[in-house]
């Protein structure tokens, strides 16, 4: 297939797009590399790849990138509560308008496979799982805007959502400010951590899962079209205080401990079911384990904080 993949250089696409490649479809990558990554240099020798350093604002780009395009990943985003309030207006033009936009220009027959986040979930009900069928209550900017364009996409049909949770892992554009991602680094280097909120629970998911979750889509289209869909490690809906305790299994020597003053301003509370892709065939390859392993070996390698979101 002849696919589009907006944002494709960022810290999901640079794991989906070589593993899009692998399995020969053609792949066309819109990016403006606003973080300086080399993300994509080791795929460059492919020549089912194109990359454009562009916007995905510009019209006139995005309408000559969705001529003979099968398939769209609207991925490019300014990602996570903290960078959408910073910057609400790009935060509106990227994650809102220019979806839209894709929406309007797109044909009925070009499919949208859209990641959209189960922060939207935003405060759940304690021992309760948030379903597909659960009301959103997004509780941040960036959550708002990502329910907002889920249903928009959904109602236009030919398309599929998917609800991840907060995402782990390493990848060529890495983010440290995800919080697998952050409290291992601080567990790492820092060898301590003190803890707002501890009780606060999130599922959480490996990023070559979701990319895995994005290529089940694609080929199993048909049958799960128009449907949202949670994506998280099942086995992984854990409080702040017992991530740390994972943690602490391979790394003995980290102490955490719990702030008796103040808060967390990341409210989100809440833990998911991820049943319903689960019996549609997809299944994570990788354990909350393993990404914690994978990310003490990364951090051996990142010592500054240049990937963090904001």
């Amino acid at each position: 297939m002849k696919i589009l993949v907006t944002g494709g250089a960022g810290y999901i696409g640079s794991i989906l797009v070589p593993e899009l490649l692998a399995k020969n479809h053609q792949v066309t990558v819109v990016d403006n590399f606003m973080y300086g990554q080399q993300a994509l240099l080791d795929c460059c020798y492919n020549e089912n790849l194109s990359i454009i350093r562009g916007d995905v604002r510009d019209k006139a780009l995005i309408t000559k990138c969705l001529k003979n395009t099968d398939a769209i990943f609207p991925l490019a985003c300014l990602t996570g509560a903290p960078l959408c309030s910073k910057d609400p207006v790009g935060a509106q033009t990227i994650n809102s308008d220019a979806i839209k936009m894709i929406l309007e220009l797109r044909k009925k027959n070009q499919r949208i496979i859209f990641p959209t986040t189960n922060s939207g979930y935003g405060v759940g009900q304690k021992g309760i799982f948030c379903t597909e069928k659960t009301p959103m209550n997004p509780i941040s900017l960036y959550g708002t805007l990502k329910v907002e364009i889920e249903n928009l996409i959904l109602k236009s049909g030919n398309s599929i959502t998917l609800r991840l949770a907060t995402v782990m892992g390493v990848s060529p554009r890495m983010r440290l400010d995800l919080l697998v991602n952050d409290f291992t680094y601080r567990a790492v280097n820092d060898r301590f951590l003190v803890i707002f909120e501890p009780h606060f629970k999130r599922n959480y998911i490996h990023v070559r899962d979701v990319a895995k979750a994005f290529i089940h889509s694609l080929e199993n289209f048909d049958t799960m079209k128009g449907e949202p869909y949670n994506v998280g490690l099942s086995e992984a809906n854990l409080s702040k205080w017992e991530l740390c305790e994972e943690i602490q299994k391979q790394l003995p020597d980290f102490y955490f401990t719990e702030a008796t003053i103040g808060e967390d301003p990341d409210k989100r509370d809440y833990i998911v079911s991820n049943e319903k892709i689960e019996a549609t065939g997809w299944k994570p390859d990788y354990s909350l384990k393993q990404s914690i392993t994978e990310l003490i070996k990364g951090y051996q390698i990142i010592k500054r904080n240049q990937f963090a979101n904001v």
